[in-house]
């Protein structure tokens, strides 16, 4: 008696693209038409563009790690762990659980969407010294740390400890760099009111990129605001200027400056995850080379998309334009890619993905902001308004929008607090301890592993 078994559709990552991919299928496909199943480290859904807010404590974490059991209605499986390997032949996934085990995952479909990591380079000291913005953990860690500062400084006697414990650097003008910088020294600027021996003088924010300009997808005149903004606050803000060497308490830019410093905090950009490298496929920039359909070419029901894949931007009209790896793509492309999944199952034809920019909207905390929806530039209150609105609409639960509106509400009418909980205090926390870049398998391992040959990575 033969079993006959529904096609199994694997989801790799649980960021926007993800996420929007598997509710999507579970929304459109019968109960018995497929098999569903995501794999992922943590059972929830980060909101990235609020990390900024939870560092400076404007936000709980909670408020914006959207929970994946939290409904009942929900039938995907979830896998706790991270993909390591694809083999694109066998249709297999390798997958290191969070028991640290190393399971064979077969497919018949597969989506790809593990997101990205922080870009580094070869800087000495850089990964040993520097703290990321790419998990709830590290935002968390940052704000411990940078009010740890504070009640450092308040503790030592010795006025060069003081002046470096007061000293912090941001490195990276995109909007993950801004942010942060933007929403820490406000924090710092509001804290140190309560430390009676501290010198508000003695703390300096420092903002650097080695491009020419600050956020140049803004534009000339939104992106000089920004500047304006931050300079009027104090921060000092060098572009075409980067880190030519860190340590544990002092920073050296690449035009000579050595900035003393406990703090060096680095968003310049990020690469797609290590595992595209693992399926030997071609890649555009380190993403994965994709049709407008969002599929690989040469390997039937496979489909990447979000910050690991090089989509097609159609919208643009430009040949060779691809998609930004922005949250409102990798949501909607998540959309298309369920239905192109389906279109695959009952044998109809899959749609290209196609978008226009709905615009850019930058939080700089308080009344500060700058945003760019639909082309229309705004600053200040309104720019705000447009930026916390986009936000809280592109929260997936009503229970994180009501979490988030609360916590704004509460933060301007109490403004801030400036608990460090601790958690974390001895524990390593920087780059190297957050990104895991090396344990995934090279082609070459999973081939063999999935031949029955076992390769640890090397």
């Amino acid at each position: 008696m033969s079993t006959v078994t529904r096609p199994r559709i694997l989801v790799v990552g649980a960021g926007f693209a993800g996420v929007e991919c598997v509710r999507r299928l579970e929304r459109k496909l019968a109960p018995d038409e497929a098999d569903v199943t995501l794999v992922t480290p943590s059972s929830y859904q980060l909101y990235l563009p609020l990390l900024p807010q939870v560092a400076s404590g404007v936000l709980t974490p909670q408020s914006i790690a959207l929970s994946l059991r939290r409904s009942k209605k929900y039938r995907t499986r979830i896998l706790p762990g991270g993909a390591i390997g694809v083999d694109l032949k066998s249709k297999v996934c390798v997958v290191r659980t969070i028991t640290d085990k190393i399971v064979d995952e077969p497919y018949d479909y597969i989506v790809l969407a593990p997101g990205s990591v922080t870009r580094t380079f070869d800087i000495p000291g850089l990964t040993e010294h520097a703290f990321g913005m790419k998990t709830l953990a590290e935002a968390a860690y940052i704000r411990d740390h940078v009010i740890s500062q504070l009640d450092l400084a308040d503790a030592s006697d010795d006025p060069a400890e003081r002046a470096a414990r007061l000293q912090f650097v941001v490195v990276g003008g995109g909007y993950a760099g801004t942010e942060t910088a933007a929403c820490l020294q406000r924090l710092t600027h509001a804290a140190v009111q309560r430390y009676p021996r501290l010198d508000p003088g003695l703390i300096r924010w420092h903002l650097i990129d080695i491009a020419p300009k600050l956020m140049p997808e803004l534009g000339e005149k939104l992106g000089r605001s920004a500047q304006a903004i931050l300079g009027r606050r104090g921060i000092e803000v060098s572009l075409g200027v980067s880190i030519e060497k860190a340590g544990a308490e002092e920073v050296t830019f690449t035009d000579g400056r050595v900035v003393p410093t406990h703090t060096l905090i680095w968003t310049a950009g990020v690469v797609a995850s290590p595992l595209i490298a693992t399926l030997g496929a071609e890649t555009v920039k380190g993403r994965l080379a994709v049709t407008a359909e969002m599929c690989l070419p040469g390997h039937d029901g496979v489909f990447a998309l979000g910050d690991s894949a090089a989509v097609p931007d159609l919208a643009k009209g430009e040949e060779g334009a691809v998609c930004p790896p922005t949250a409102q793509h990798a949501m909607r492309q998540g959309r298309v890619v369920a239905d192109n999944v389906i279109a695959t199952l009952r044998g109809q034809p899959m749609r290209p993905y196609e978008h226009k920019d709905l615009g850019l909207v930058v939080d700089l905390g308080g009344k500060d902001a700058v945003s760019k929806p639909l082309g229309v530039e705004l600053r200040g209150v309104a720019a705000q308004a447009v930026a916390r609105g986009y936000h809280w609409s592109a929260l997936r639960t009503n229970v994180a929008k009501t979490r988030v509106m609360t916590n704004w509400l509460l933060n301007a009418v109490a403004g801030d607090d400036f608990v460090r909980t601790g958690f974390q205090a001895r524990k390593p926390a920087r780059l190297k301890d957050f990104e895991f870049t090396d344990a995934y398998l090279t082609p070459e391992q999973v081939r063999a592993r999935v031949e029955g040959a076992p390769a640890e990575p090397s």
